[in-house]
């Protein structure tokens, strides 16, 4: 049974800073996607993914520069470093993993599962 945990999630003045954790289980972890999505008003949006087999990274426009993406291969643990947050940042950050092909690293239906998502609040 696969099983994705996120941790890390807070609440933060603009600028601060937050790290995300996602641990992997039961889960084919290399040489697939993994990725951050964060819950809007009316559409899950790709934040980052990583491809781990070869740490392939990608990230949305509005956070490039500002968040960093990373593995961890020893502990199946994936990482989203978030830095000079914004209060457009604020949302439920989930992660998810692929099990097959991805079309586009930030399509939710390509990803097969996902965590149970972690808040992050950033006020101004």
């Amino acid at each position: 049974q696969v099983k994705l945990v996120e941790s890390g999630g807070g609440s933060v003045q603009a600028g601060g800073s937050l790290r995300l954790s996602c641990a992997a289980s039961g889960y084919t972890y290399r040489n697939n996607y993994m990725g951050w999505f964060r819950q809007a008003p009316r559409k899950r949006e790709g934040v980052a993914a990583i491809y781990t087999g070869r740490g392939y990274t990608y990230y949305a426009s509005s956070v490039k520069g500002r968040f960093t993406i990373s593995q961890d291969n020893a502990n199946n643990t994936v990482y989203l470093q978030m830095n000079s947050l914004k209060p457009e940042d604020t949302a439920m950050y989930y992660c998810a993993a692929a099990a097959g092909v991805v079309l586009a690293w930030d399509r939710p239906d390509d990803y097969n599962y996902w965590g149970q998502g972690t808040q992050v609040t950033v006020s101004s």
